[in-house]
Parts: structure tokens; C-alpha cells; sequence
């Protein structure tokens, strides 16, 4: 028996069933979202003969924007005299003919809400009381939809055979098409449209309408926020006159879509100067008056205020335009009370800004609950709740303007959060101005389709995934964000990067792989390392796992999505991987880690062994050092709150016995670690060779002056520390350079030139980007030439000074590869290339840790929201190419 479906592929097109079953004196009954010319001039012949038809669009935007150019692409063919476009040669023609037809013979009605009614139907009445015969499925009444183009699309259709179902499909049909409350009669609309089609006009009409169309959009929103105007108060403020062209574009931008869709998402590239985009944003809504706050992570603070008119700052460059905004930092917002500055936290109106700028908005992903007691009453709102519920649902009308080059981090849900904050949580905000009915269903099916490409064996191909993607996906990016990559200021802005000397040329990134721990080689491989680690019961971080059956109840969390137990065991596996991340940055900081888990199992021990005189409860122990470092640590600590144990609730016997094996073990592993000296650390030895060649050979820039700057990485702070005691030394006595050191922690700084102040380390690191010429007090007769750092510093920092960038390890998230690079990898750079070395615990990490996967998928979640070029790896490559060509896509 033939098969009743048709693909347009290898089963047969709807096109040739239409044909097939049309007979003159047909009824038709069309259900479609779309109609074309081209695909009516393809049935002519069959259309021309039928009696009616009754065409129902399922798509209302459609009727408002007709055009058969959105949906059958233009047909070429070749004559003696050149390329010429054949069909739109036969639009006139065809337009007139389809008019013609339609008021003789057509009946056109549209579903009048968008998004209501996704199904396509044709159903054929022969004349004479014949059997009526329907397919239903995918197609769309277009030349590709019903497979009668060069290029058809692939559909799923499937004639309808039962003789019941005909006649329902028919009932069905009659039911919308009467209901006066659903459709509306759209027939005139369209005969109009046709009748532009192939009206006479004349050339300059012509001319002067396509120039309309092409900026009708740019005119709307360039009209509303009357930027159009000479006399526009913004464009004689000083920060836009430092503004280049491709950041005015970028303001301009993100004030009309502000003022459209009340916020905007800047996530250009690092480096290309998205604080002064937003600067030249906030300016143009002072100047009406607004009450603007800005908030952004407290390492960034001076960042901001240095730009407030009451600051008087010597290195404010725009002095003369007096910014008046407030400045918080992220953690303010989980204070209920203190002083920043002269703001009362306990006291503050909360709700009284009119606009509300978020640097580095990424921090703002997740809509963590804060703190509940026992009944669900809150104790303490988190920093996203204070957010949403006091500032801006609160009060006046808010807008919001969010700042980050790295909006995703690991999930859609990342930027879901993020957009809720420019809607007020209302998930349907968009449906009246762009047609998105649900924000968390057009997200979440977009993250359905990206994990479904990435778990594709095999080679993964970009136009794959794009064509998994819904366009109302890419509708809302191009609404709500300014993405703008370096490929693009290049190819759009070549007057300003002519101007600025272009970018610096990127170096391929060196790979190095430490294969041995110490110069002896006697330290334990990665592999086994790993191997035992992977077999430890960690028995510390897991005590629901020693509840008495008859007590387990008293545990589960009232049946919790993420229950306790789910929570020790993936605490477990998170402190494994916390060891081997450590082990990867730095022989020291495993060792340090292995020291405070064997005390924190000791301590535990000695109140178990006691507990009987001593203690009834016992309470989880608490990891604020372990999470310190480790985002992924953090994020889960969030997640409930330190469990208070009976102990009569456990088997403390096994317990103990499971505790003295992981400290038996993790002790052995202590005095492995402990045994490597800075003299026998073989990474370490590397490092300081890298760091002689590049001050004994510097690199020139483009002013022919010798760059002696190395930037050094590392995403632990023990590491960083461990770094500046062991090179200290040498580098001022061996080398005759200034060296520092910045953390997370603002009593470890330390610096052999100047104070070791954060920013005044930074000032002297990079003194020309930082424009420490402009501050008298400070010393100019110095730099420093060696930073070693936490990611404390891998965002929002102009470092450009320097060319040379070391990754002591590398982190787990790529995001912060790019952030990273992206402090010395900025437009306007003197220095004419700039370096990435990175290091690698070993050639075949992905073994152990899956890395390869999880850069892969990351970064092309990160390309996708920022509308690059998704990377796609066409074979297995080396750890140093990924790394390169992450960095390539999301910061070129």
C-alpha cells in the first residue's frame, strides 16, 4: 500500500496531492500560516477551475506583513545577458492574476490572536457529491511548503484516509471559521497588498520608499528618543564626544530599546568599552531627570564612582557633566543596615529609581530564595529578591539596563532571570510588542534544542542547531540586546579602527603540560591521583547517610525537589572535584585543602567520640574557605542551610569508621603534597622560566617600547599567594622588576612598588589605560611588571598596558578564559599582539573531568545569546586550540 505521508522529501509533496486531487468545480478549505503568489502561479492551472476556497490564516502577523519574500526564496536563472531574478520579473503578472482570482473565488478570514493555532490542513470537496479527500501536517501554502521549488523544505504531512476523520476535519474547520470571536475577514487587506504588487509606480517613488522601509524601524527609535535632534542635550555632553562611533550606535541602541521594551541587555564583546556606553545611557536619562542607580560588584565600585561629580576625582574625565547617580555594590543588597558612604541602608528608598544599571548583570541568574524560617517567613531576602521586589517592582516604574559579555553561564534559565528583571517577572510581557506569549517557554525550548545538539555524537554542525531554534528565540535577542562582536566593529567600523590602530593580533596560545608535580617525579600522577580520590566516601560532607531507618523521615525536607540527601551526595562529589581543581592549580593549595579537611574530620571525630557526655546534636561542618574560590561550591551551599543532626539519630559507629579511612587517606595525600618544596615544584620551576624569557626578550609595541608586563591567573587564592611568596624574591633581586599581588581579600594584597591598595596595584600595573599620569599624588617613576591574581579582577578591568597573559590553571568555567583575556585583548591597545599561555595538568585531562564537552557546549551557549558564529569543533583538538578558539569567538 502507498504511504499517505508527504515529506516534499522521497514519500511525495502536498503540492502533488493538490494537484492529484483538484478537479474543476472543487470546494478547498486551506488552513495555513502563510500564502504566496509564487505558490498560487504553481496550481494556477487546478486553482482557476475550482468553484471556492476558503483560506484561514493561522497566522495573524502574516496578514500584517505580507510578503513573498520572507517565505519563497528568490529564483534565479541564467539568460545570455546575466543573472536575473526570475520570479520577481513575473511578480507584476502574477500579482494581478492572484488578485483576479481571489475576487472571484476566495474567501480569506485570519485567526486574530497570535500564536493561537499551529495546524495546517487542506481538505478537498470534489463536485458532484464525491468523496472528499485532506492532508494535514507541516506544509505552509508556500512554494517550498508544498514542495514545488528548487529547495523544498522537509515536512511531515499525512493524508487523511479514514472517512470519519475527512468529516470531522471539515466540522472542525466550520467551527473557527464561523466563530466571529476568533477569526476576522482579512480578504480586502489583502487584495490591497496584491494590488501594490503590481501597480505602476514611479523610480523616485520607488527609491524613496525602499529607503523608508530599510529605516523605518531606526527612524521609530531614533524619533522616540529624540536623538534625531541637533538639538539633542546628550550629543553635547562630554562623554559622548569620547564616545567612537560604534559605541554611539551601541547607546543609541540601548536607549530606544530601553525606552521600548523598559531595558536592554549591552553583552558586547570584552573590550569594547561597555561602561562608557552606559555612561553616555545614563547620561541621556539624567538629563531628564531621572534617578539613577547603578549596582555592580563590589571589587568594581571605584570603577563607577570615579565618574560621580562629587567625588572630584582627578582621573574623572568627564568631570564636566557632573553624573549624580548612586552606587551600591551587589553585596549591598543583602544588608539590611550600615553605611555606604553617606547612605543609611536602613533608611534608603529602595524603590525610588527611575532607572537601575547592572554591571556585570550575570551575578543575576539566578533567582535564589533567601533566607525562611520554619513556616516560610523570610529572615533575609536574597540579593536577586531585594532586587526585584524592592527596587523595582516597588515604587515608581523602573527601568533596567543590564551590562555583561557573558549573560549565559550554563543554562537559558541564566538569561530568563536576567529578562525578568526587565519585565517584572511577567512572563508574557512581550506578547503585545514582539508576539512572545511565554519568555519561559520560548527559552526553555531554545535550551531543549541546544542540549539535544550537544549531546549529538559526532560532528555538530552550526546550521543544524539554528534550525532547531525558533525564530521567536532570535526575535527576542534582537529586541531585548546589543551584541556586538570585534568581527563586527571590523567589518562595520573601519574608520574608528583605523583610527585606534585596530585591534592587537592574538598569538597563538602556548599549551603547557606539567605531566609531574615535583622535579623528582616522585609526587603521585594526576591519574591516580584521581583514581583514589574517586573511591573516598568523604564521610565528612554525607552524615544523612548514616541516619537510622526509623529516623529518616525526620530528614527528608517534607518532600523537597532537591532533598537533603540529594544534597550531601552532590556536596560529595563537588568536594571531590574541588580537590582535583586545586590539585591542577597548585601542589600548595591541594595541600592546604587535604590540612583543613583532615582538622575539620579530627574535630568531628573527637565530638563523636565524646558525644555520649559531651554533645546531642552535631551540625554540618561549614565550607566558607572551600567556597571561596569555587562558584559551582557556592551555588550549592545556597541551596537549604547547614543540617543540625541528633546524634542519637545515627549510626555513629559506622560513621566513625568511614571517617578514619578518608582521614588515613587524605593524611597520606597531605604528606605527598607537603613533601614538594618550592625548589622541587616543577611547575613552578616552568613558570619562572616563562617569566625570564619574557623580561630578558620583551616584546615591542607599536610606540617602539619594550613591554616587559605578565599578567599571571589563577582561580584560587592559596595558589596566588603560594605564587607571590615563591617569585617575590627573585623577581625584584633576579630580575629587577616590580611585582604584586591582588586577591579576593583586601589584607593579602601586596606590591614591591607603591601601596598595596587594589586600585592603586592596578593604576601602576597598566598606568596608561588606568591614566595614572593624571594623578599628582601618585609615584610616576615606577610600574609594576609582574600581577599575579585571582579572578577577582577577570572582569571590568582596562589592563591593556600588558600583552602577556599567563593561565596558571584554568578554570572550569571558560567564561572566565575569556574574561580573562579580555583585560589585555582591548581595542585601542598599543601593544600590536598579545599572548595566552596556558597550563595543563596533563595532555588527556578530558579523561578525568569531561573538560572538552563542557567547553564546547558553553561557549556555544555563550555565541548563541550573543547572535557569533556557534563554534563548532569538526574533530577532536587539543586543550590549547579550544581554549583558543573560545576565546577567537566570543571576544572576536
Amino acid at each position: 500500500m502507498e504511504s499517505g505521508i508527504r515529506d516534499n522529501h522521497r514519500r511525495g509533496s502536498v503540492g502533488g496531492f493538490l494537484k492529484d486531487k483538484m478537479q474543476t468545480g472543487s470546494r478547498l478549505a486551506i488552513v495555513s500560516a502563510y500564502f504566496t503568489i509564487y505558490a498560487y502561479d504553481q496550481l494556477k492551472a487546478e486553482l482557476e477551475g475550482i468553484e471556492e476556497l476558503r483560506f484561514l490564516f493561522g497566522e495573524p502577523r502574516f496578514v500584517r506583513a505580507l510578503d513573498p519574500d520572507k517565505t519563497d526564496k528568490k529564483s534565479f536563472q541564467i539568460e545570455e545577458t546575466g543573472l536575473t531574478l526570475q520570479n520577481r520579473l513575473q511578480q507584476k503578472r502574477v500579482a494581478r492574476d492572484c488578485a483576479n482570482w481571489i475576487r472571484d473565488k476566495v474567501q480569506i478570514r485570519s485567526i486574530q490572536q497570535v500564536n493561537l493555532l499551529h495546524g495546517k490542513m487542506y481538505h478537498i470537496s470534489p463536485p458532484n457529491k464525491g468523496q472528499p479527500e485532506a492532508i494535514m501536517g507541516s506544509s505552509n501554502f508556500t512554494m517550498r511548503g508544498l514542495g514545488l521549488g528548487a529547495a523544498n523544505n522537509i515536512e511531515l504531512n499525512l493524508e487523511v484516509q479514514d472517512r470519519r476523520d475527512v468529516r470531522d476535519l471539515i466540522a472542525w474547520f466550520e467551527e473557527i471559521w464561523q466563530d466571529e470571536a476568533l477569526v476576522e475577514d482579512v480578504k480586502d487587506e489583502v487584495l490591497h497588498y496584491l494590488e501594490q504588487l503590481y501597480e505602476n509606480h514611479s523610480p523616485q517613488f520607488i527609491y524613496f520608499k525602499t529607503l523608508f522601509h530599510i529605516f523605518e524601524q531606526f527612524l521609530a527609535e531614533q524619533d522616540l528618543s529624540g536623538l534625531l535632534s541637533n538639538q539633542s542635550q546628550l550629543v553635547n555632553t562630554e562623554i559622548w564626544r569620547l564616545l567612537f562611533e560604534f559605541q554611539r550606535d551601541g547607546a543609541r541602541g540601548a536607549i530606544n530599546k530601553i525606552l521600548i521594551h523598559n531595558g536592554c541587555i549591552i553583552a558586547d564583546s570584552v573590550g569594547l568599552g561597555k561602561t562608557y556606553e552606559a555612561l553616555a545611557v545614563i547620561k541621556y536619562f539624567e538629563l531628564r531627570n531621572y534617578r539613577v542607580l547603578v549596582l555592580c560588584p563590589k571589587r568594581l565600585r571605584e570603577n563607577w564612582t570615579v565618574y560621580r561629580a562629587e567625588n572630584n576625582s582627578e582621573l574623572n574625565p568627564v568631570v564636566g557633566d557632573r553624573f549624580s547617580y548612586t552606587v551600591l555594590s551587589h553585596t549591598d543588597l543583602s544588608r539590611d543596615s550600615g553605611f555606604v558612604g553617606d547612605i543609611n541602608l536602613a533608611t534608603l528608598n529602595w524603590g525610588a529609581y527611575d532607572l537601575v544599571v547592572i554591571d556585570e548583570s550575570h551575578n543575576f541568574r539566578n533567582n535564589t530564595k533567601g533566607r525562611r524560617d520554619e513556616d516560610g517567613n523570610v529572615i533575609r531576602k536574597s540579593r536577586y529578591e531585594r532586587l526585584m521586589q524592592d527596587i523595582i517592582k516597588q515604587g515608581i516604574k523602573t527601568k533596567v539596563l543590564l551590562l555583561s559579555a557573558t549573560p549565559v553561564n550554563n543554562d537559558l534559565r541564566d538569561l530568563r532571570n536576567q529578562i525578568y528583571l526587565l519585565t517584572e517577572e511577567q512572563d508574557g510581557a512581550f506578547e503585545e510588542s514582539i508576539g512572545i506569549r511565554s519568555l519561559q517557554t520560548t527559552l526553555k525550548a531554545a535550551q531543549q534544542a541546544f542540549t539535544t545538539w550537544v549531546k549529538q555524537e559526532g560532528d555538530r554542525q552550526t546550521m543544524e542547531l539554528l534550525n532547531r531554534l525558533s525564530p521567536s528565540f532570535f526575535t527576542l535577542l534582537d529586541e531585548l540586546t546589543i551584541a556586538r562582536s570585534r568581527r563586527h566593529i571590523r567589518a562595520h567600523y573601519s574608520e574608528t579602527i583605523e583610527q585606534l590602530g585596530g585591534f592587537p593580533s592574538r598569538l597563538p596560545p602556548r599549551s603547557i603540560f606539567v605531566e609531574q608535580i615535583d622535579t623528582r617525579n616522585r609526587f603521585p600522577s594526576f591519574k591516580r591521583i584521581n583514581d583514589e580520590i574517586s573511591e573516598y566516601q568523604l564521610a565528612l560532607f554525607n552524615p544523612i547517610k548514616y541516619v537510622l531507618d526509623e529516623f529518616a523521615h525526620l530528614y527528608d525536607d517534607g518532600g523537597k525537589v532537591f532533598k537533603q540527601r540529594d544534597r550531601e551526595l552532590y556536596l560529595v562529589a563537588m568536594m571531590k572535584v574541588n580537590f582535583l581543581k586545586r590539585l591542577e592549580s597548585s601542589v600548595e593549595a591541594f595541600e592546604i585543602t587535604m590540612d583543613r579537611t583532615v582538622i575539620k574530620i579530627e574535630k568531628l571525630l573527637e565530638q563523636l567520640r565524646s558525644f555520649a557526655s559531651v554533645a546531642e546534636t552535631i551540625e554540618m561542618p561549614s565550607l566558607e574557605l572551600e567556597a571561596r574560590d569555587d562558584e559551582e561550591l557556592q551555588a550549592l551551599l545556597e541551596i537549604g542551610k547547614r543540617r543540625v543532626y541528633a546524634l542519637a539519630h545515627l549510626d555513629v559507629k559506622a560513621w566513625v569508621q568511614d571517617l578514619e579511612s578518608d582521614r588515613e587517606q587524605l593524611v597520606s595525600l597531605f604528606n605527598n603534597a607537603a613533601a614538594v618544596t618550592q625548589e622541587k615544584d616543577e611547575k613552578l620551576r616552568i613558570l619562572k622560566g616563562l617569566i625570564q624569557e619574557k623580561v630578558e626578550n620583551p616584546s615591542v609595541n607599536r610606540e617602539g617600547l619594550a613591554n616587559r608586563k605578565i599578567l599571571v591567573f589563577t582561580a584560587f587564592a592559596d595558589t596566588a599567594m603560594y605564587l607571590y611568596g615563591a617569585l617575590e624574591g627573585w623577581a625584584r633581586d633576579a630580575l629587577g622588576i616590580h611585582i604584586a599581588l591582588i586577591t579576593g581579600n583586601v589584607s593579602a594584597n601586596r606590591g614591591t612598588f607603591g601601596k598595596a591598595e587594589y586600585n592603586q596595584i592596578l593604576t601602576n600595573f597598566s598606568p596608561v589605560s588606568k591614566g595614572r599620569d593624571r594623578v599628582a599624588s601618585m609615584d610616576q617613576t615606577a610600574q609594576i611588571d609582574l600581577l599575579i591574581a585571582t579572578d577577582c579582577i577577570s572582569e571590568g578591568q582596562n589592563l591593556q598596558d600588558c600583552d602577556f597573559l599567563v593561565n596558571y590553571d584554568i578554570h572550569w568555567n571558560p567564561v572566565r578564559i575569556i574574561q580573562r583575556f579580555g583585560r589585555i585583548d582591548r581595542i585601542g591597545s598599543r601593544n600590536a599582539t598579545v599572548q595566552m599561555v596556558n597550563f595543563w595538568p596533563t595532555e588527556d585531562l578530558d579523561q578525568y573531568i569531561g573538560l572538552q564537552n563542557r567547553v564546547e557546549a558553553r561557549m556555544a551557549l555563550v555565541d548563541a545569546i550573543a547572535l557569533r558564529k556557534i563554534i563548532c569543533w569538526q574533530r577532536r583538538r587539543r586543550f590549547g586550540r579550544i581554549c583558543d578558539t573560545a576565546i577567537d569567538s566570543c571576544c572576536g
